[in-house]
């Protein structure tokens, strides 16, 4: 390969005229080992070139131009050579998909070298699972190349009784066949699971009242008092509701990660990734009861020594039979936490950077919940259900003017 001098321009691209002698290739510098192939026939492709990590050259391509135009490309040829840089082969991982070609071997593919090194480990968890229940027994064997609309369609109608899962498989299935496009395992735009239309999904939306909330802090009270509940447990239950936090967020804090001056916890990795948790005064009082345990960081102990609290869905259903509030799942106390902000007249913005949600349309959900115009912080929201569950001041309320 020739060292090029300058960067491949569009201006050189449309110059470029083919050769009836063969094919052959415009060099450019940026980023180094990307070019441009310029068939006979006038088709124009553009490839990189490098050594693997055994010393062997290999070429990839990147993509036709005019599919792509010469921006996308230097993107795209950035992103394989960074994968080349961290010892992958692009080359030989496209070749090695396209011995198989069947769903089965692409599935495996896509959850070891996509899906694995970006995906959080719930992430992959369930996915594995959709794959190996779901989307397998189905079209595993079938070759990925053949799979049509029909097929997916015939998939989605067997999972009707399950609608949410439906949606799911259908989506994680879009993800594989779109990334077999980029591997040139299926012709770019061919997706066949692009126009199936999805299932209405049913929102599973508890809200608690505060009379509810009232009965959970007695059922609380009486479990601390009778010992019969790891005190991690009793904490954990009240950090949920008190912060709209999620599970694995409560569970996964420690104490490093509780900045008592600025109310906040900051956490450094979560669903939506690194984030400040706002929190109110009786958060912060909460903790400061919460015993701490020489060797272990969590703030939520588990049983066994330095260990986080773990398998906590037991605890909670016998939390929530003391209580009368059979059925409530501890997802439900975010939601009761969102709906006593929207009720107390939090603009959905604001609940929606408290919460931690990603997409503006996450919070919408509580918009009918929202009948004062007052605006107040998370301290507001946590001193509602602090005293609902009983026995804790309700801290400072807040309030903002409406500019």
């Amino acid at each position: 390969m020739p060292k090029p001098t300058k960067p491949l321009t569009k201006r050189a691209i449309d110059a470029a005229k083919p050769r009836p002698a063969g094919e052959f290739t415009l060099w450019g510098s940026a980023p180094h080992g990307f070019g441009l192939r310029v068939w006979p026939s006038g088709r124009k492709v553009f490839v990189i070139q490098y050594r693997n990590a055994q010393g062997r050259i290999r070429r990839q391509n990147v993509g036709e131009y005019g599919r792509l135009t010469l921006d996308q490309a230097q993107r795209k040829a950035k992103l394989l050579l960074a994968q080349v840089d961290n010892g992958r082969d692009p080359a030989q991982e496209r070749e090695s998909a396209r011995k198989g070609e069947t769903v089965e071997l692409l599935a495996a593919h896509y959850l070891e070298h996509h899906l694995m090194p970006k995906g959080k480990p719930r992430t992959v968890t369930e996915f594995r699972r959709l794959i190996e229940k779901r989307i397998l027994p189905a079209l595993g064997k079938r070759k990925v190349a053949d799979i049509e609309r029909a097929d997916v369609a015939k998939l989605h109608r067997s999972l009707a009784t399950t609608p949410t899962e439906a949606n799911r498989t259908v989506s994680l299935l879009r993800a594989i066949l779109n990334q077999a496009e980029r591997w040139g395992l299926r012709t770019e735009g061919s997706n066949p699971c692009r126009y199936v239309e999805k299932y209405p999904e049913q929102k599973r939306e508890r809200f608690l009242t505060g009379e509810e909330i009232h009965r959970l802090g007695e059922a609380l009270r009486e479990a601390e008092s009778a010992g019969g509940e790891l005190p991690g447990v009793v904490v954990a239950v009240r950090l949920l509701a008190l912060t709209g936090m999620r599970r694995s967020e409560v569970l996964g804090l420690r104490w490093e990660y509780v900045d008592a001056e600025r109310s906040c916890f900051f956490l450094p990795d979560s669903k939506t990734g690194r984030k400040a948790v706002p929190v109110g005064p009786p958060v912060l009082e909460l903790l400061a009861r919460t015993p701490r345990f020489e060797g272990n960081p969590f703030v939520c102990a588990g049983a066994r020594d330095g260990a986080a609290l773990v398998g906590i869905d037991k605890a909670w259903r016998r939390i929530t039979k003391r209580a009368g509030l059979d059925g409530v799942r501890l997802h439900d106390l975010r939601h009761s936490f969102a709906s006593v902000g929207a009720a107390a007249g939090l603009g959905l913005p604001v609940l929606g950077a408290i919460l931690g949600h990603s997409s503006p349309g996450t919070t919408a959900r509580y918009a009918h919940l929202a009948d004062d115009p007052r605006k107040a912080g998370a301290a507001r929201i946590s001193g509602e259900i602090a005293a609902a569950l009983g026995g804790q001041p309700t801290g400072e309320v807040i309030a903002f003017r409406r500019p």
